[in-house]
């Protein structure tokens, strides 16, 4: 604590002598890490680029930062150390305060600091191929829908990719979305239920939705030694090449790592349409992907893995259902970054890795998942992992009356597609020990 005063303290005597503005102290802060999202067009409801916009919005603004609501960022700082960690340090937070208690100035325009430059829709910037959906699909009113899109790449060469932005076309009606690499069009993707045939006898098939049946045996603890053997409880599922939820950030695979496209591939879009009512129920999508070229071949190829419990059941009305999930290292990998995925009953997420000497270090606790900034926690230094390691999940889910978000805690919940049902799912980016190229 006194240390946390000693760096806060040299801003709070400056903020005494000198009014703080907009223009001088505060636009920075933003320009950094806010607008990003506060921008027109983006998911944000306001922009903060310019003060006549930021004004208004100044009381909230600073309730939002002093909480710690703004920017999202919900990993426990007891536990790991992440690249992409979107926390203001305590000066900036003491700076916004200062501004808004000293009546939210705006000072001299000419100490405005030019606002970042954005491609429109794009915001890793100008992409080098952009491909859709290949058609302006027309939604379903009324109800959940899952829909696949399989478009060319015309790749004739195969293509090395460092990053990868799928962008929803409709923000309103698009949940979650993939892209999946595929060789046909009768291929089911990895990431689609179509594709894992060993469950067809456990789901109950609801037009192009499914859902595990009721009769389906329970497993919330998938880690216990004695547990049976069902569809994908052991072992990982290959991840898609990008993926779109709530509030994530595009898939950016960092220097020197790539993910390969082979010449001639496809690409399947599959996309979670959520339920639409009065005017939405007309509405129109074209979800693309943005594709950025890596210069050549990678040091590393870039991965990554899904884990996924498909057998939980959380009773009505319990505030905090554990089920568990677990993946024995078959080789040494390295991890980068991990997505927690859960619908509006998940409440939080932890995952803790056991070494093969019996030494447990958590890589990543989030106490307070939040389905609408469904974040990617990059890892600042990767984790290398050694063959024999063990990777335990533990989540829990709220269905009790006391959950805002909870559509019905009177109902027994299993795995289903639709987002009043729930998911128990993580993404796991990861790196081969060598390269390889098909």
């Amino acid at each position: 604590m006194l240390y946390r005063m000693q760096m806060i303290l040299p801003a709070l005597l400056f903020f005494a002598a000198t009014p703080v503005t907009y223009t001088r102290d505060v636009a920075p802060v933003f320009l950094e890490h806010c607008v990003k999202c506060h921008r027109p067009g983006e998911v944000a409801p306001m922009s903060l680029l310019d003060y006549k916009s930021a004004r208004p919005w100044a009381k909230a603004i600073g309730e939002a930062v002093s909480s710690r609501r703004m920017p999202p960022w919900f990993a426990d700082p007891h536990f790991g150390a992440f690249s992409n960690d979107a926390r203001l340090s305590d000066t900036d937070i003491a700076t916004i305060r200062a501004w808004v208690a000293g009546g939210a100035l705006e000072g001299d325009p000419k100490q405005l600091p030019q606002a970042p430059k954005f491609t429109e829709g794009w915001e890793l910037g100008p992409p080098d191929r952009i491909i859709d959906i290949g058609q302006t699909y027309t939604l379903k009113p009324g109800r959940d829908s899952y829909e696949h899109f399989v478009v060319e790449t015309n790749s004739k060469e195969g293509m090395w990719l460092r990053a990868a932005d799928l962008h929803p076309g409709n923000r309103k009606v698009v949940h979650h979305a993939h892209v999946n690499l595929v060789a046909s069009p009768q291929q089911a993707g990895a990431t689609t239920i179509q594709s894992m045939t060993s469950l067809s006898d456990y789901l109950v098939k609801d037009g192009n939705l499914t859902r595990i049946s009721e009769s389906a045996p329970i497993l919330d603890d998938a880690c216990r030694a004695d547990a049976p053997d069902l569809p994908y409880i052991r072992g990982a599922q290959e991840g898609a090449l990008a993926s779109y939820l709530p509030g994530r950030s595009p898939d950016v695979f960092g220097d020197g790592r790539a993910k390969w496209v082979p010449p001639g591939a496809k690409l399947e879009f599959v996309i979670h349409y959520a339920p639409m009512t009065g005017s939405d129920a007309t509405a129109t999508d074209r979800t693309s992907v943005a594709l950025y070229f890596a210069p050549g071949p990678p040091e590393q190829v870039l991965r990554r893995m899904d884990l996924r419990n498909f057998f939980f059941r959380i009773p009505p009305g319990e505030p905090a259902h554990a089920v568990k999930r677990c993946y024995a290292f078959e080789r040494d990998q390295t991890l980068l970054s991990i997505t927690p995925h859960m619908h509006y009953r998940g409440k939080d997420a932890r995952y803790d890795l056991i070494r093969p000497d019996g030494t447990r270090e958590t890589l990543l606790n989030v106490p307070n998942y939040n389905f609408n900034w469904q974040l990617v926690y990059r890892m600042r230094d990767p984790i290398a992992v050694q063959k024999g390691s063990r990777l335990e999940v533990t989540v829990h889910f709220d269905n009790s009356p006391n959950n805002p978000a909870n559509p019905d805690a009177t109902r027994a919940i299993r795995w289903g597609d639709k987002t009043e049902e729930e998911m128990m799912t993580s993404w796991i980016e990861y790196v081969e020990p060598k390269p390889t190229q098909k």
